[in-house]
């Protein structure tokens, strides 16, 4: 078993017994009675017994002359009978007088008495507390090898020696004076009486311990109950062993084999070991059969003392031995019975050892219940032998409670102890004085920093111990302790103030106040947040310790982290009461402390020691934080948060509202005499020297202490305290050594094996015994040897400050389960929330609530839009890949797919192998661009027709309907989404993309279409599709005004840092990677995007997303539907880019056309194609055309009977057209037209006149117009049968539209068809303006059709099917 050597601390004062005398008033005395006093009542009595029979006698009277005199003497005679008896009730208050005089002194006696029995009783508890502080209830004994009060009593005391044997009846301290009265007959009786009562109560005071001093007896002898006795006697031992120390007080037993069992306990108590004698198993035991074996054992330390002496002087410089006599040998001339010696007390609990009476002999008489005194007589008196007085109730400890206590102090030793054991000490001095130079393992009791044992140096603390520690020494030489408890436990007060300039060892003095008591408290006990507004250099080391919960550090350079420490810091304090208040509603933390001391099942809360470098300058930076300080200092004493200050200057005013609060102060040398004077109150401070580490601690209203704190930033040196009294130097060779072995530890004796040393050679120089290399640790910093060592012990501190949001987490770490193959799933995660629009893109630091939640989105709702804000290079294209990846983690691709729109640098394109990514249409792509945009809205107004086909109530019903397999599904996923990466760019270069999208996210959501978009700010967001974004994320914007969340949040999110961002709730986040690998670095997530994508992608095996149908850039006119096969009414001309379904030109709802294109645009082909599909679907009998065509493109387009002529010029076109104009004007409608002929166009009969014009810049000159004679026709094409194609070059198309005849067409809603072209020649038809577009490419301008995107069939070089 190893050893602590225990070195006690000063003794504390005890409760002071209250002292004086009580003298007492006399009793009130009866008056004097006065005599005659019932004579003079009855002469008075009888004038009016006469007066009144007169009376009665006249108004009885039958005489009616004089009735009236007769009333008038009756009345006369009644009043004087009224004023008599009152008179004579007057004369009688003598008497009365008396009672109330004698009334009103037992009143004001009794009155008397009560205030003195509240003074009497209050001495009475007063006497009773110090007695049970000096002679504590012997089952309560155990908690003191945990207190300062273990071995507190030095031979110098006067209550060294004493022992509680009873608990009873004991005279009153106060002495009751009874006063001088008269004889008891003339005192008032009641006050006599309560008098007498009130001496007889407290004379005594009830149920208050006894106790012997063993000193004044060389011998006790004990009768009666053989187990009561052995009760009292261990509750006796244990008692002596608590307050003695080994070294001054010594247990010896003698002891028959038989009661051996018994009281083998005793082996444990170092009080009973011999200091210097071994055996087998270590110290040998006091223990023995028989006394003669008992005095050689002790012959050392009795030799040279004087025979016992009741009157002899106590001896102080050697210990007291206490002899217990149970059954053993003890012959009647051994030296403990015929003549003891000094110091030596001979216990015989059985009666038979001591057998000699007189004085220094006590005798008592034990039973179940009770403890007399025997009076053991003497050679004068022989007759008092016998007599027997009661003096309470025995003590008793039960062997179980006895070897429980005797256990904890087993390994204690005392740390004075000489050659002989025991040392002197100054009886005066409170505390002993130092041994060692200024060290802090010193100053804590630890011999050997290198060792250090958590079941010692963290074992439970009394409560006036916790929480306080020494940590310097006094100029002369004693302790200056730190004692961070409330003042109402005994404390110094929670909170405190340390100031000290450059070089007065302020950061030393803090990591010395930090490692004390993280040496001294365990994790459980203490949690510390060590926080340093500068670089960090103070608790350097310290962040390993399990006490810390935070090490928060360079906020000077990081003041945005200054806020986040204020809010983890509250945060702390609100967990605190909420973990109180869910306990039970306790009040204070030492409530929920001491029912947890109890044994009820609560959880450890630590008290939190918060510790603050330079927070002059952290209130400079950030004055609000001191309604912080504030609050903790108002509320921190109820939930066990103690805050202490430091800084190197203080100035006036900085501590506002915090002064009242900071109830220690610590001054260090400052830089000038008025800091001093702010901090202590005198200049003192400012004239310490130089040296660091003195300084001047102040507690309240107390005086100044000097101290010189302990150093823990030297390399460390084992003191002479760790050798210990029994460290012996190796061993020499051919030395006779005790070899210790295993064997059972008992109190008999052990017999020792003893072997010789073995001759061994010398080593080589190079080498270096191992004992050596033991015995001679590598020198290390105290400070690193203890964190060192201390690191891997107790439980970890509840940690208050997780690390900022530096590396960003990869989506893996995000999702609530491991990623694995599920079949029909794919890679996905094993989770019930899989599919429900639900998924986690980032990690949100709550500083507040001391944790980081992954950030999900939820986009099952109103917040089905998604905007991302944010500056250059602040992480928008990673977040939104992120999001992506993280939906197609946790969906299955007929649950949500993308369609792209990348007008960032291109990292979307990435996604395209996800099954979930339908297309990426970039910036230079405009045909992807429209195409993605046209299948959304496609899809959207389909579902609109399908869900009311198929009553479908909402999106929520349709995504049900779909897994149930209840409606049959489109070639999409039940949520499709639009991701737009620049919306700046869609705004400025792409007007009909961000009409389209905007109403996308109008009408969208509610059929399972979303739109996710990135900008640099909120503004370039137009207000109607702002509103519509309710699922907001800001990263860091360029200007923090630009802010829709919080402008003050924005200023705090870090530049530099892509990623980091304000959630709604105003709280920052940390985007995550889009990589599953673990790998937690960006500059290489391109290859952990393709690894995600691979491993996706091969892991499903169903249908993918369907990609987005783009236009051919050739479209075979034997693609289109051929004639004969198609029931359609109108030509066939191309494909729409919205359904890629053909596209018809129906001359007979709109007669004529118009085409703007640019050179090689394909504005020829389209109009040989229409004159194709024309001569294809109408006999000559129902269609001829006329083609006027300069540029002879269309030279072969016709042919046959349906050519009525080819015009190549202007002449030949004039001409033909003057011919054209007369024969159309026939077919106007005359007078005798009538109705039924005008509704069913039968006044004239011949085939439709198409008029195909080309190039019709050249044919409308500035010289003339061919077509100038059917001008006036167009208006009326429809009655006449004139159809007018016109395709025009878009040079000076702007112009064009002022033509007479294309204004006509224009006005009366023809369509038009705009092809390849520019901007600049401004809106043309139905408000669209000319665009580069591929060949065959226009936007269709159409009443009925509405404006859409086509592409125009190719007339040459087509053998692909015709489309259906």
């Amino acid at each position: 078993m190893s050893t602590v050597l225990y070195r006690r601390p000063g003794r504390r004062q005890p409760p002071a017994m209250p002292k004086g005398e009580v003298l007492f008033e006399a009793p009130p005395e009866l008056p004097e009675a006065t005599p005659g006093g019932a004579m003079q009542k009855m002469f008075g009595i009888l004038p009016m017994l006469g007066g009144g029979a007169v009376m009665a006698f006249m108004l009885s009277s039958g005489s009616t002359g004089n009735n009236s005199m007769r009333l008038l003497m009756s009345g006369t005679m009644a009043v004087s009978m009224v004023g008599m008896y009152i008179s004579q009730l007057g004369s009688g208050g003598k008497n009365g007088e008396r009672k109330h005089q004698v009334d009103g002194s037992r009143r004001d006696y009794l009155r008397y008495l009560g205030q003195l029995r509240r003074r009497v009783r209050t001495a009475a508890n007063r006497q009773r507390e110090a007695l049970e502080w000096r002679y504590p209830e012997p089952d309560s004994l155990w908690v003191l090898p945990l207190s300062r009060r273990l071995w507190e009593r030095r031979p110098a005391d006067r209550d060294f020696g004493h022992v509680r044997v009873a608990k009873g009846v004991q005279r009153f301290v106060l002495q009751l004076i009874a006063p001088e009265t008269k004889p008891v007959e003339d005192l008032e009786p009641v006050a006599a009486g309560a008098l007498r009562r009130f001496i007889a109560t407290y004379r005594t005071v009830p149920d208050v311990p006894i106790a012997v001093s063993l000193r004044g007896f060389a011998h006790v002898r004990m009768d009666g109950d053989p187990q009561a006795v052995r009760g009292l006697n261990r509750a006796m031992v244990a008692h002596l062993a608590a307050f003695h120390a080994p070294h001054e007080f010594v247990v010896a037993s003698c002891l028959s084999p038989d009661r051996r069992a018994e009281w083998d306990w005793l082996k444990w108590l170092p009080h009973a070991l011999h200091p210097t004698a071994t055996d087998g198993a270590g110290q040998v035991r006091l223990v023995t059969s028989s006394l003669a074996e008992l005095e050689r054992l002790l012959a050392p330390e009795l030799a040279n003392r004087p025979f016992f002496s009741a009157n002899g002087k106590p001896l102080t410089d050697q210990p007291h031995v206490v002899v217990l006599v149970d059954g053993g040998h003890a012959s009647t001339d051994s030296r403990f019975l015929s003549a003891p010696p000094q110091g030596v007390t001979v216990i015989d609990l059985t009666g038979n050892a001591v057998r000699r009476f007189g004085d220094g002999v006590m005798r008592l008489r034990v039973t179940a219940d009770q403890v007399f005194h025997v009076a053991t007589g003497s050679d004068d008196d022989p007759d008092e032998g016998g007599k027997e007085s009661l003096l309470g109730r025995p003590d008793e400890l039960t062997v179980a409670q006895a070897e429980s206590f005797a256990r904890q102090l087993a390994p204690l030793r005392s740390a004075l102890v000489g050659p002989t054991g025991v040392i002197e000490e100054q009886a005066e001095v409170e505390e002993e004085k130092p041994q060692y130079e200024l060290e802090l393992m010193s100053l804590l009791g630890i011999p050997d920093a290198h060792h250090l044992d958590p079941d010692v140096i963290w074992q439970p603390r009394p409560r006036r111990d916790r929480l306080r520690i020494p940590f310097g020494l006094t100029p002369d030489g004693r302790p200056v302790e730190l004692d961070i408890k409330e003042s109402a436990q005994g404390g110094m007060g929670p909170h405190g103030l340390v100031i000290g300039a450059t070089g007065s060892g302020k950061s030393e003095v803090l990591r010395t106040f930090v490692l004390g008591l993280a040496v001294t408290h365990s994790p459980d006990a203490l949690n510390l947040v060590l926080v340093d507004f500068k670089g960090g250099a103070t608790f350097l080391g310290l962040d390993s310790l399990p006490h810390v919960s935070a090490v928060i550090t360079n906020l000077e350079d990081e003041l945005i982290l200054v806020d986040r420490m204020q809010d983890a810091l509250a945060g702390e304090m609100n967990r605190r009461q909420e973990v109180l208040r869910q306990a039970g509603n306790y009040g204070s933390l030492r409530d929920y402390e001491d029912d947890r001391a109890k044994g009820k099942p609560l959880e450890p809360m630590p008290s939190l020691w918060i510790v603050v470098d330079e927070f002059s300058e952290l209130l400079s930076a950030k004055p609000e934080f001191i309604e912080l300080f504030v609050m903790i200092g108002r509320l921190g004493r109820s939930l066990g948060v103690h805050l202490l200050l430091a800084s190197q200057r203080l100035e006036e005013g900085k501590l506002r509202g915090l002064d009242t609060h900071l109830s220690y102060r610590i001054g260090l040398r400052t830089f000038s005499a008025g800091e001093s004077r702010v901090v202590l109150g005198v200049p003192d401070a400012y004239e310490l020297p130089r040296e660091p580490g003195g300084g001047y601690l102040k507690v309240g209203t107390e005086g100044l202490v000097r101290f010189k704190a302990a150093y823990v930033g030297g390399v460390y040196e084992p003191s002479a305290l760790a050798a210990g009294p029994g460290r012996k130097p190796p061993p020499k060779p051919g030395e006779k050594r005790w070899v210790p072995r295993i064997t059972a530890y008992t109190t008999d004796y052990v017999e020792p094996e003893i072997v010789q040393v073995p001759e061994e050679p010398e080593p080589e120089p190079a080498e270096t015994p191992a004992y050596a290399q033991q015995d001679r640790p590598q020198p290390r910093v105290l400070v690193d040897l203890v964190v060192d060592q201390l690191k891997s012990m107790g439980r970890a501190a509840h940690q208050v400050w997780l690390p900022p949001l530096d590396t960003p987490p990869t989506l893996d770490s995000l999702l609530p389960g491991p990623l694995t193959v599920i079949p029909d799933n794919g890679l996905t995660v094993d989770w019930e929330g899989r599919g429900q629009l639900r998924a986690p893109v980032a990690i949100v630091d709550k500083p507040y609530y001391q944790r980081r939640d992954p950030m999900w989105l939820d986009l099952a709702g109103a917040g089905g839009h998604v905007g991302i804000v944010g500056g250059p290079q602040s992480g928008k294209s990673t977040l939104l890949r992120s999001l992506i990846a993280s939906y197609s983690l946790t969906h299955r691709p007929d649950e949500v797919q993308f369609y792209c729109l990348d007008f960032g640098g291109g990292t979307l394109s990435a996604l395209l192998g996800l099954p979930h990514v339908g297309g990426v249409a970039t910036r230079l792509d405009a045909d992807a661009i429209r195409r993605t945009v046209g299948e959304l809205t496609t899809l959207l107004e389909q579902r609109e027709r399908a869900f009311t086909d198929a009553g479908v109530d909402s999106i929520a019903t349709y995504r049900r309907m779909r897994r149930q397999g209840r409606i049959q599904p489109d070639r999409f996923a039940s949520d499709v989404f639009l991701v737009v990466d620049g919306w700046g760019t869609v705004r400025a270069d792409h007007e009909a993309v961000e009409s389209a999208v905007t109403t996308l996210a109008a009408r969208g959501l509610g059929f399972g279409i979303h739109v996710v978009a990135t900008a640099n700010k909120w503004s370039e967001f137009r207000m109607a599709i702002k509103d519509l974004i309710q699922t907001r994320l800001e990263l860091k914007v360029g200007d923090p005004y630009d802010s829709e969340i919080d402008r003050r949040a924005a200023a705090n999110v870090p530049a530099n840092r892509p990623g980091r961002g304000l959630s709604p709730e105003q709280l920052h986040f940390l985007g995550a990677l889009p990589r599953i690998d673990g790998v937690e670095d960006a500059e290489d997530v391109a290859e952990g995007v393709q690894a995600m994508v691979a491993a996706v992608a091969d892991a499903w095996q169903g249908p993918a997303a369907p990609p987005v149908r783009l236009l051919p850039e050739e479209l075979p006119l034997q693609s289109l539907p051929q004639a004969g096969t198609d029931p359609r009414p109108g030509v066939p001309i191309g494909i729409d880019e919205d359904e890629l379904a053909p596209v018809y030109l129906n001359l007979d709802e709109e007669p004529h056309l118009v085409v703007f294109g640019a050179n090689e645009c394909g504005k020829s082909n389209l109009l040989e194609v229409i004159a194709r599909g024309i001569v294809d679907r109408h006999p000559p009998s129902e269609a001829r055309l006329i083609i006027v065509d300069y540029r002879r493109a269309l030279l072969d387009a016709v042919s046959g009977d349906h050519l009525i002529g080819f015009a190549a010029s202007s002449d030949a076109a004039t001409s033909l057209l003057k011919d054209v104009g007369a024969a159309l004007r026939k077919r106007l409608p005359g007078p005798d037209v009538t109705s039924e002929q005008l509704r069913n166009r039968t006044w004239w009969k011949g085939s439709d006149l198409y008029l195909i014009v080309d190039d019709y810049e050249l044919v409308a000159t500035s010289s003339g117009n061919p077509l100038a004679p059917i001008t006036d026709l167009v208006s009326q094409a429809r009655d006449i049968g004139l159809h007018l194609i016109i395709a025009r070059g878009f040079g000076g198309a702007g112009r064009a539209m002022y033509d007479p005849i294309v204004q006509r067409i224009r006005d009366m809603g023809n369509p038009g068809l705009i092809m390849s072209g520019t901007r600049e020649e401004g809106q043309l038809w139905g408000g669209v303006r000319g665009a580069p577009l591929p060949p065959g490419r226009g936007t269709l301008v159409s009443r009925r059709l509405g404006t859409r995107l086509i592409q125009t069939a190719y007339v040459k070089g087509s053998t692909d099917q015709p489309l259906p």
